[in-house]
This record gives structure tokens, sequence and C-alpha cells, in this order.
């Protein structure tokens, strides 16, 4: 009971913290929304603080982020730049539709809470661009230098990132279909990988 009690928190405290920011979330409205009696003190048996579930949130997520990373590893690579790059696009998708509510807290309190972002900031933006800048390298036609390989893995992580940041954080509707975007940002890599025509 225990532990999902502990995950029911952190649940509804993420949802929370993601759709009205970690100050204007009180511990009663989390309790509350975790079916305990509001200000009676239940999300204090299994945390110290309201920042400790914040911190125990992201560190779940941190963790799947992990999961999903080590199923990538054993999938690649394909010994094909096309299947590469589209399984890379629905990766990079999923996992940004998994960490929906982490990119809303992110977009929303990064600058008050530093030290407990910076390292989610870094998980699930940097070293997933360190990581596909150098698969660029690794993939492409003729030697590219790091600079060529980092801007292309800017401009290709970015489009899908900002995919996700409109339509989650910004609540603008997707102006293209997931299926549409995954094979022309496809085409678009190709291009910029193998020094073909982009289209």
């Amino acid at each position: 009971m225990s532990s999902t009690t502990r995950e029911r928190i952190i649940d509804q405290a993420m949802h929370l913290f993601s759709q009205h920011g970690y100050a204007a979330t009180s511990v009663a409205k989390i309790e509350s929304a975790a079916g305990h009696t509001p200000g009676a003190g239940g999300l204090y048996h299994h945390f110290e603080s309201k920042e400790a579930v914040l911190a125990a949130g992201i560190e779940r997520q941190l963790a799947r982020l992990g999961a999903l990373r080590e199923i990538r590893a054993v999938l690649m690579p394909l010994g094909d730049v096309k299947a590469e790059l589209t399984l890379i696009a629905r990766y990079m998708l999923t996992e940004l539709d998994s960490e929906a509510d982490l990119l809303r807290i992110l977009a929303s309190d990064a600058r008050n809470r530093p030290q407990l972002l910076t390292a989610a900031v870094d998980q699930l933006v940097s070293s997933t661009f360190e990581g596909f800048a150098t698969w660029v390298g690794e993939r492409a036609e003729h030697p590219l230098p790091d600079a060529d390989a980092q801007a292309i893995a800017a401009v290709g992580l970015g489009s899908l990132l900002s995919s996700r940041l409109l339509r989650d954080v910004l609540g603008i509707p997707a102006q293209v279909e997931d299926e549409a975007l995954v094979e022309t940002w496809v085409r678009l890599m190709m291009g910029a990988v193998t020094g073909g025509p982009a289209i």
C-alpha cells in the first residue's frame, strides 16, 4: 500500500506542477488529488516536503528515459540510414510525449528550481543532442566537421522538440500529423546526412 500511495502522490503532484506550476500547487492540493484529506499531512508520511515530491517525480521520469534509451541502443544500428532516422524520429516523439508533464514543469519552473531541474534538462535535451550529433557524424556520407554535425543535430532535434513544446506547453494544436512530420523530417535529415537532395 505504501509504495502505491507514494506513486499516486508523485503522479498527482507532477500533473499539478505541470498544469499550475510548482509554487501554485499546495501540499493540500496534492493530498486532495491523491485521495487524502487535504491539509491532514498525508503527504508527509511519504515525503519530507513538497520539493522532495518534485525530486522523486523527476528521478522517476529520468529513470524512464534511461529505459527508453536502452531500448534504442538495442535496436541500432540497423545498417540503413533511412530506417535509423525513422526510428530516431519516432523514438524522440515517444520520449517527448511520455515527458509532457516534465516539459511543462521545465518550461514554468526551471529558473526557480535550477538545482532540481538542471539534471532533467541535461537528460531530456543535452544528452539526446550529443548522441544524435555523434550519430550524424558517424553516418555522414563524407567526413563532417563536428560543428556541422552539431548544427544538423540542433536543427533536427529542435524541429521535433518544437512540435511538442508548441502543443504540450503552449497549447497550440499540431499543424501536421505525426506520420507526415516523421516522413518529412527523415527526408530532410537524409539530405543533410548523406549530402543528397533533401526532399
